[in-house]
């Protein structure tokens, strides 16, 4: 497409067959390194686990019967600032439905969403009512799967949630809800800060805030909510390491990353390991083998492993135009209890419009795999609250 075309077309998910052979060839060549006995996660992605899961892409994972489940949704693409951006629009039935932005982050994709989205169009088919029903917008990020790949430098999250807003007007939508997490959560706090008259709600798993400068808000924070915090914190300190690669040397990694599929489920495996709800256990004691397949598998097709690690070096080497400042829309913060970073509610506050918070009794990083009903459930409650 031209930068000048402003036209939206039909798109449809379609993986050759030279590409699943070539897959299929690549996992009957892996090569796993050796692992010290009992150490588990300890060290990263755990071989025996990764074995078995190799074996199951290999021999019985169904590509094309995923890829047909995708396809069930409607989905286009666009061109915006450059990128040619894919999304899926599925509108509901229900014409009073409000139109929701689901904005995903890293290690994720629109695949996070598709156990939620019939759900939000179609509620009175999954325990809510016609005015709990959503228009669902869910854009493939720029440089993440379907969505074309960035040629220069710059698209730091800032300039991608002008693109979505770019988008939203483009489907004629002047008024929307936005729920996200991790970079879905950053990217829709800068969409509120930027675009404040457009957005109804923001809806977030994600509730980034600073410890605020005022001691007397500092003092009348909750110990516990401090000190929940501060576990989460101490865990995460040796969970950052992605970040400093993706942050400073993104193609570097990705040479491995785009030429091995072992290599690049290791690399997402232990995210789900790691950030989820899991007390220890493995990722498919509470994720479907094949939706982490099919999260990996899209990453591995598109070969967008590379261009999407580079969010985190463009959010490090771009600053902001101007400071967030005080997001004033309606903001609902989902809080759940092994997210990667923690937000007492006292601090958000300060940071956002808060009217709805909710602490989660279950869940971690990926909620809309994890815990779909608990995401879908709050929110519905929080935009129909905002009525």
């Amino acid at each position: 497409m031209s930068e000048s075309n402003e036209s939206i077309q039909a798109f449809q998910i379609s993986v050759s067959d030279a590409a699943l052979t070539d897959l299929q060839q690549r996992l009957h060549r892996t090569r796993l390194p050796d692992q010290m006995p009992g150490t588990g996660w300890n060290y990263g992605t755990d071989t025996a686990w990764l074995k078995t899961l190799l074996e199951y892409w290999r021999d019985e994972f169904d590509w094309r019967a995923q890829e047909a489940q995708l396809n069930r949704f409607d989905q286009f693409v666009t061109h915006i600032d450059g990128v040619d951006l894919h999304f899926i629009h599925q509108r509901s039935p229900h014409e009073q439905a409000r139109p929701l932005l689901l904005t995903h982050g890293w290690p994720g994709s629109v695949v996070e969403f598709r156990h939620i989205i019939d759900a939000l169009t179609h509620p009175e088919q999954h325990g809510g009512s016609a005015d709990d029903a959503f228009h669902v917008i869910a854009p493939s990020l720029p440089g993440f799967a379907f969505s074309g790949k960035p040629d220069q430098p710059g698209y730091n999250p800032e300039r991608m949630a002008h693109m979505l807003a770019a988008l939203m007007q483009r489907l004629g939508y002047q008024r929307y809800g936005a729920q996200g997490g991790d970079w879905g959560g950053i990217i829709n706090r800068i969409l509120a800060a930027r675009y404040p008259d457009r957005l109804l709600g923001l809806h977030s798993n994600f509730v980034l805030a600073g410890a605020p400068r005022d001691p007397d808000i500092l003092a009348a924070t909750p110990a516990a909510d401090i000190q929940r915090r501060e576990a989460r914190q101490a865990y995460m300190a040796n969970e950052v390491g992605y970040q400093q690669i993706q942050g400073t040397k993104p193609q570097t990694l990705g040479v491995g990353l785009n030429d091995s599929p072992a290599g690049l489920a290791a690399w997402i495996g232990e995210k789900f390991h790691g950030w989820s709800d899991l007390d220890g256990r493995a990722p498919d004691s509470k994720f479907n083998r094949d939706d982490l397949l099919t999260n990996i598998s899209v990453y591995w097709f598109t070969q967008s492993i590379t261009s999407s690690a580079r969010i985190y070096y463009e959010n490090r080497a771009v600053p902001l135009t101007e400071p967030l400042g005080y997001v004033s829309v309606p903001t609902a913060g989902a809080i759940f209890p092994k997210e990667i970073y923690l937000t007492p509610r006292l601090w958000a506050e300060q940071s956002y419009n808060i009217v709805r918070w909710t602490e989660m009794p279950r869940g971690g990083h990926f909620a809309a795999m994890e815990e779909p009903q608990l995401l879908i459930d709050d929110i519905r409650a929080f935009f129909a609250g905002l009525e």
